[in-house]
């Protein structure tokens, strides 16, 4: 059941807030919300919940345990409960992986079996590792209750796909929310723009970036330069505008039930360097793989050559983690021999150079990582990457490519825009201004603007094909 599909927003959704706002005490709600993710979450499948309710049976256990024992037998408790999440995140998500290349270098097995991912198991598996790893270091205590460390990993709102929440974000509002008439409002206006930027801008922007980006190697060498590079800039702003929306609409359902997660996203695309992108970009993943991997590792403590293996752990398991590809793990170490050079250039120096030009080079990054983020095959991503040169003897440009930029140029525009903090700016400028207009603009906005966009998502999703989240898939 995806978020932006008529019958979780107009039916499950709706049903949901409604029976969740009738309850009568935080404990009735937490019992009504678990019962409506655990349906939503059976929806794809009931043997990806037995999957769900075996980790966190795990997790919840062995955190009791933490509490019990000390010293060595605590730090053994903790490594055998991450060796059994990451077992389970390993068998569904890798296993095909490792037997299919261990085919082709060996023959071995002649048969490798096509395992289905389980619906967001690589989220929930983080935060049940977060939780774990605090509850050993003291920063948040176990769970007692079971149901309520299940509820926490399987909340609806972003156990799919993020944001990656960690326990003690939302310990206390497990036990102890309220609900609050602005809380609402601004959970609606978050959900109704995340719906709006998913199912009007980034499904349209996906359908650009197919025009050029379909087809095989073959199909793929023919396609002219300029129309590659427009594929290229599309799909870098499908990506951001369906996953940010992703965790717009989750922010907002919690907002709404009295959930404050993190943000997720602080517009990346107007970074001046890779570190600071990564800064900005899918937050609650960089901040996981600094706190529980890169810090423990020893960080930037144990001098440069350690920093840099702790560099190169953290920037191939960021690959690994986001799917069972080379093309992956190719993206991880993308980043990592960019960071690696960036890190090593005193501030002051790439301060020096004008911004004009460190952004113009952070869009190159941008649109050639996320090519490689995109064709698992290599043949066609290595077509790709030589057809935006002009290497593959195909041509600058074709009429397809005009008419193409001519028919989306306003969408792609608009899209650019919101990948920026302009309207955001604009917004808060309303709210500030001492000119009368400009205020009444900004209440007509705050009223207005959640129903319309519900009412355009809702035309756009009627006749729309194209639906699925990417992030969905990891």
């Amino acid at each position: 059941m995806v978020f932006s599909s008529m019958s979780f927003v107009l039916v499950f959704f709706a049903v949901t807030i409604l029976g969740h706002s009738l309850m009568p005490s935080v404990r009735a709600k937490n019992i009504f919300l678990l019962i409506a993710s655990l349906i939503f979450y059976s929806w794809a499948s009931l043997a990806f919940t037995a999957i769900l309710l075996f980790d966190v049976f795990v997790c919840w256990f062995i955190a009791l345990l933490l509490e019990v024992y000390k010293g060595k037998v605590r730090r053994r408790l903790l490594t055998v409960c991450v060796a059994l999440l990451l077992s389970v995140l390993g068998v569904f998500k890798y296993l095909s992986f490792l037997l299919e290349n261990l085919r082709l270098l060996t023959g071995i097995p002649k048969v490798v079996p096509d395992i289905v991912l389980p619906l967001g198991i690589s989220f929930y598996t983080f935060q049940l590792i977060s939780y774990a790893v605090d509850v050993y270091r003291g920063k948040v205590r176990a769970q007692r209750r079971f149901w309520v460390l299940l509820l926490y990993a399987s909340l609806f709102h972003q156990c799919v796909a993020g944001p990656i929440v960690r326990y003690g974000d939302i310990a206390r509002e497990l036990h102890d929310r309220r609900v609050t008439g602005s809380g609402i409002s601004r959970g609606i206006s978050r959900f109704t723009v995340g719906l709006a930027k998913k199912s009007i801008l980034a499904n349209s922007c996906a359908v650009v970036a197919d025009a050029f980006f379909t087809g095989g190697a073959s199909a793929l060498a023919l396609k002219p330069v300029a129309g590659l590079w427009l594929s290229a800039f599309a799909y870098a702003l499908q990506i951001y505008l369906d996953f940010s929306a992703y965790s717009d609409m989750a922010i907002g359902m919690g907002l709404m039930c009295g959930f404050h997660y993190r943000e997720n996203f602080n517009y990346p695309y107007v970074s001046l360097s890779v570190t600071e992108f990564w800064r900005n970009w899918h937050i609650s993943l960089s901040s996981f793989f600094r706190d529980y991997v890169y810090i423990p590792l020893g960080g930037n403590r144990r001098g440069k050559a350690r920093q840099i293996l702790n560099l190169f752990v953290v920037w191939f398991l960021t690959g690994l983690w986001h799917g069972a590809s080379w093309n992956y793990i190719i993206w991880g170490m993308f980043f990592f021999l960019l960071l690696v050079p960036e890190k090593a250039v005193p501030d002051r120096v790439l301060r020096a150079v004008p911004g004009v030009f460190r952004y113009a080079a952070m869009l190159l990054i941008i649109c050639l990582s996320w090519v490689i983020f995109r064709f698992e095959d290599l043949h066609s991503l290595l077509t790709v990457l030589a057809g935006m040169l002009g290497l593959n003897g195909n041509a600058l440009y074709s009429a397809v490519t005009g008419i193409t930029l001519k028919s989306n140029w306003a969408l792609l525009l608009v899209s650019a825009v919101a990948c920026t903090p302009f309207w955001h700016n604009l917004r808060l400028w309303l709210r500030d201004s001492r000119n009368s207009a400009a205020r009444v603009i900004y209440r007509a906005y705050d009223v207005l603007h959640p129903a319309i966009l519900l009412v355009l998502s809702v035309m756009v999703l009627t006749g729309n094909t194209y639906n699925p989240f990417i992030y969905w898939t990891f």
